[in-house]
């Protein structure tokens, strides 16, 4: 193989990517072993990872995982073709059939970005629109997503009852315990819910759209007007959003996960 041009930049790439292809952080011996890096070559590269906001160092497990800078690529790559591409004809065929408004949203730090949204005719107008950001753990897409990251990631992104809010007078999780009881719920069922806490009147469900590394890359959503709800609606939706998220990880040559029943 011909040796890089420029060995620091190849370096760095290779190490974003070895550290994209992990589903949890990893140490600092194991990545200069598995890249062939000398481990002072390897701690240099980190650091500067770190200070940009590429990478996550966590001090007490030592180990590094990708941080918010990597995402936010991500995110912007996936929101400016594939993802939005492929999935806004699913969502609009599951909005013909199920006659909701619904949406795909990626996770943006400790929001949710919606990229696609799909208003079903005769449904009142919601908050929720391209470009619109709203706290990831008060949504049922945030939920989804959420619910598949490594739980040092999500440590992470939630360590206080600092990192919580509100928007309406139902209010979601207020601390880390109970985020973390509410998404072990949601892996469970491998639905998210919420009910209320975005818009009064209004609940939502979700489910997981991943990529070829099995990665949460965004969640796609129907949204109801909670009185009209009945339990059999609020099953079809359930069904209807877990089968446009394994449609378009399939569009996206993701991995699916098993399929839970479905409460």
């Amino acid at each position: 193989m011909t040796a890089p041009k420029v060995p620091a930049a190849d370096a760095t790439l290779r190490l974003l990517t070895f550290l994209a292809s992990r589903r949890a952080p990893v140490a600092a011996a194991r990545i200069a072993e598995e890249l062939a890096l000398p481990r002072s070559r390897t701690y240099d590269l980190l650091a500067t990872l770190v200070e940009h906001g590429y990478v996550l160092h966590l001090d007490q497990e030592r180990l590094y995982g990708l941080g918010p800078s990597a995402h936010e690529l991500s995110g912007a790559y996936l929101r400016q073709e594939p993802l939005a591409r492929i999935g806004r004809r699913v969502v609009e065929s599951m909005v013909d059939e199920v006659g909701e408004s619904g949406h795909l949203a990626v996770l943006h730090g400790r929001d949710v970005l919606y990229v696609v949204e799909e208003r079903a005719r005769n449904r009142p107008s919601l908050v929720t629109d391209v470009g619109v950001r709203i706290p990831a753990h008060l949504t049922a897409s945030g939920r989804a997503i959420l619910a598949e990251l490594p739980a040092a990631q999500l440590r992470i992104l939630y360590a206080t009852s600092a990192d919580f809010t509100a928007r309406t007078e139902q209010p979601g999780p207020t601390s880390p315990q109970e985020l973390r009881r509410l998404l072990s719920e949601v892996r469970t069922e491998g639905i998210a819910r919420e009910s209320g806490e975005v818009s009064d009147g209004m609940g939502s469900v979700a489910a997981a759209v991943r990529d070829h590394t099995g990665w949460p890359a965004a969640a796609v959503a129907l949204t109801l007007v909670q009185e009209r709800a009945s339990p059999a609606d609020r099953a079809r939706c359930a069904v209807a959003v877990r089968r446009a998220a394994e449609e378009i990880t399939r569009r996206l040559g993701g991995r699916q996960a098993p399929a839970p029943s479905l409460r």
